[in-house]
């Protein structure tokens, strides 16, 4: 529940996100991660740069064709209906802290700091420790419900107020997802303004 695991966090914390936003960087490449085609559908750089310029992300190509982007979001919003403030992000989800150790180094032995498929900062560019990620993830965990899934069941979730995952599971399933009613971020009090710089 998005309220809940913004009130159960530091303020000091929450009021920096607040001001600052969060950045998500994002490398494509043919080697690892997602590529260009595969995170864009496409591989026509103009339509990329298109993209990118209509939804607020900054972009580098790369000498070896891959890309680099930048995104500055908010991290608290509030809810379109209801207006409570909730914490809406994937700072720790998309944070290189939440890889294991040895994946990390070893991504940033070839890779470099700034090459990470992805990686999450605050807003003001500065590196989120590994601590800050570790107190999200004990909130999200001392907060989450789990249901168990049967055969033919029906899940509604408000992606705004509700963070959503799943768990490691073993056998086949079949899970089938629509959306409905979408949101656009204005319609939620974003903290920080989405633009290309």
């Amino acid at each position: 529940d998005a309220p809940t695991v913004l009130d159960a966090l530091p303020a000091e914390l929450t009021e920096r996100f607040e001001r600052e936003g969060w950045l998500l960087t994002r490398s494509y490449n043919d080697e690892i991660g997602a590529s260009v085609a595969e995170a864009f559908g496409t591989e026509d750089r103009a339509a990329v740069e298109s993209y990118c310029h209509a939804n607020g992300i900054t972009f580098e190509w790369q000498t070896d064709g891959g890309l680099r982007t930048r995104q500055r979001r908010s991290a608290v919003v509030r809810h379109p209906a209801t207006g409570r403030r909730c914490w809406f992000n994937q700072i720790a989800f998309l944070n290189e802290w939440t890889m294991a150790a040895e994946v990390r180094e070893y991504l940033v032995d070839v890779y470099g700091a700034d090459g990470l498929p992805f990686n999450t900062r605050f807003g003001n560019g500065d590196p989120i420790g590994e601590d800050v990620v570790q107190l999200l993830n004990n909130v999200y965990e001392s907060h989450t419900a789990r249901e168990p899934w049967q055969a033919g069941d029906l899940m509604l979730v408000d992606n705004v107020r509700t963070a959503h995952s799943r768990e490691p599971f073993e056998g086949p399933r079949e899970v089938l997802v629509a959306l409905a009613d979408p949101v656009r971020l204005a319609d939620c009090s974003p903290t920080v303004e989405v633009t290309s710089e």
